[in-house]
């Protein structure tokens, strides 16, 4: 009889100790901020590119929001003491007048937003009482990373999947495979497996 191997082995949770901000540096220190109640504004809008880490950001934060206690609503559309919203720029009419609401009365109760999208406030195709909101807030664009950051990433992530990455093989990455980190990320796991 033989055994066979199940893989069955959960994906590396988002953590925000392994993200690397490269440029981003300033967005950073706002969310540490916000977790540890010191930022003077409680509402933040990130944009950028497709695969530019915004919604693993997200993810990483809400996280450290639950390891802290915290709980975090999801979605946008449920007001919360901390509310967290990606891809914002695909909302529909009754997601947006219910995100609307919950904007309002998270910003009322001094709680926390974090909304993440595409393209700027100013340029969402949504309402314009919504893109108003997004803009009211702190808004950063999300920077893409260097070659050199990217290898950093991905070191981290091999490492958070338990394996060492030569260096070689992060070049090989870089050079021969989509260059945006989701598509890396994604390859550097089909690679573990």
């Amino acid at each position: 009889m033989r055994q066979l191997l199940l893989d069955i082995r959960p994906h590396a949770r988002p953590d925000l100790a392994r993200f690397v901000a490269g440029r981003n540096v300033e967005l950073m220190a706002q969310l540490h901020a916000m977790l540890d109640g010191t930022a003077a504004e409680r509402m933040v809008y990130v944009w950028g590119a497709p695969g530019s880490g915004k919604s693993y950001l997200l993810a990483a934060w809400a996280a450290a929001c639950e390891t802290r206690g915290l709980r975090v609503q999801w979605g946008g559309v449920e007001a919360g003491a901390i509310v967290v919203a990606d891809a914002v720029e695909s909302w529909n009419e009754a997601r947006q007048l219910a995100g609307f609401a919950a904007y309002n009365q998270v910003r009322e109760r001094a709680g926390l937003w974090l909304a993440a999208g595409s393209v700027a406030p100013a340029e969402l195709p949504l309402m314009p009482e919504l893109k108003t909101r997004f803009g009211w807030g702190l808004v950063f664009q999300m920077q893409p990373l260097n070659d050199a950051e990217k290898q950093t990433a991905l070191r981290q992530h091999a490492e958070s999947l338990g394996f060492q990455l030569d260096p070689q093989v992060a070049d090989y990455l870089l050079t021969r495979a989509a260059r945006d980190m989701q598509s890396l990320l994604t390859v550097l796991e089909a690679l573990d497996r």
